[in-house]
């Protein structure tokens, strides 16, 4: 029940986040609407989406489901707001997976601390022994889940399908006379997503994006061992 409640108040936080940034960068690019409306806190009431926030994620981890995310209330962006609309818009949808690479960031420097403490405080017996109640086990899990989470969050939104951030962001590079074309994919931007993640359940598309998100998280494992052993 701990690795649960773990990884759903992981994810919360998470996403909360991820929409915090959307409205931060929105903001110092000119558009104060998200401050104005008071989401530019970590409290996460304003940003729960029942579905999103709370059921799905809690669904997904008590079935032991390896690919968990969710999503919390869409932050309000007026794009007209912005300083320069068209260059901008781009970079409020990129400020959401970019925190949550920060995080993972921040979560694989702790956990390489934490393994050169658990290294430096506790023999290999002790470490075998103590593993399943000891604190530093308990901030290990933490922070692995906080990178494997973060990683999945990113790439996803990442993805150019519309409604996701990704989609801004290739929309902006395409030619003016295939823009439109690609904005009226809006429309059908639920069903996308879902076909999506068909397609990732079913087909050999799921092992190359499984690839990409062990790929990237095993980069920041890969740092946190690097400075447990650097430092140790």
């Amino acid at each position: 029940m701990e690795l649960i409640a773990i990884r759903v108040v992981v994810l919360v936080f998470s996403i909360v986040f991820h929409e915090v940034a959307h409205g931060w960068v929105a903001w110092k690019l000119g558009d104060s609407t998200a401050k104005d409306a008071g989401r530019l806190t970590m409290n996460p009431i304003p940003h729960v989406d029942l579905m999103g926030s709370i059921i799905l994620p809690v669904m997904l981890a008590v079935t032991g489901s390896p690919f968990m995310f969710g999503w919390a209330k869409p932050v309000p962006v007026r794009v007209g707001y912005l300083n320069d609309p068209e260059n901008d818009h781009p970079k409020v949808a990129a400020a959401g997976p970019a925190s949550n690479l920060l995080l993972a960031l921040i979560s694989a420097l702790a956990l390489g601390v934490v393994a050169l403490v658990a290294n430096s405080v506790l023999s290999p017996e002790m470490l075998a022994q103590q593993a399943a109640n000891s604190p530093l086990y308990f901030l290990v899990h933490l922070f692995q889940t906080a990178i494997m989470l973060n990683v999945v969050l990113a790439i996803f939104n990442l993805m150019p399908l519309p409604p996701l951030d990704g989609s801004w962001i290739v929309s902006r590079l395409l030619p003016a006379q295939y823009r439109w074309r690609y904005e009226n994919l809006r429309r059908f931007g639920f069903f996308l997503v879902i076909g999506f993640l068909v397609l990732v359940k079913y087909t050999p598309a799921g092992k190359l994006f499984m690839w990409l998100i062990f790929s990237v998280a095993g980069w920041f494992l890969s740092l946190a061992n690097n400075i447990a052993g650097i430092l140790g």
